[in-house]
């Protein structure tokens, strides 16, 4: 059985036993696998900053770490949730390098969590002007962003 079939099963039976009815359409994306959870029930997945997602994702990763290695990325998404919260992210990283380049100084992003980190590093990337890096010794980091000199 394919992996990807693996953990879109594993993650209906969660979801299932949380007595949610939710539909795994499965997505390739430059990032890696996306699996999209779709339906009414997905409000529960979303609540609160979507701790329940981030928990599901947790689940998902831990579960299959050793399957999935170090560069097979997977991210878990219930009703394009992540999608907008990435758009979100990405937005605010670029703003934050305006920032940076008008005022001279560093701009903080965080605490986020290492999804959220990788979101805004990669955005920050395609930008050959700035730079990003990551501080703190906690699950949650703060990222800096500069400019170039």
């Amino acid at each position: 059985m394919p992996l990807i079939t693996e953990i879109t099963e594993f993650l209906q039976t969660v979801v299932g036993a949380m007595g949610l009815t939710l539909t795994p359409t499965v997505e390739e994306t430059p990032d890696g696998t996306r699996i999209n959870l779709e339906g009414e029930d997905g409000g529960v997945l979303v609540r609160r900053g979507g701790e329940g997602l981030q928990a599901l994702q947790h689940l998902a990763a831990t579960a299959f770490r050793k399957q999935l290695g170090d560069d097979n990325r997977i991210v878990i998404d219930c009703n394009g949730f992540r999608k907008d919260k990435d758009a979100e992210l990405k937005q605010m990283a670029l703003h934050m390098v305006g920032k940076a380049r008008s005022s001279g100084m560093p701009q903080e992003m965080g605490p986020l969590n290492p999804y959220e980190r990788r979101v805004v590093h990669m955005a920050i990337a395609e930008d050959p002007t700035a730079t990003s890096e990551s501080i703190g010794d906690a699950f949650m980091k703060t990222v800096i962003i500069s400019t170039r000199k």
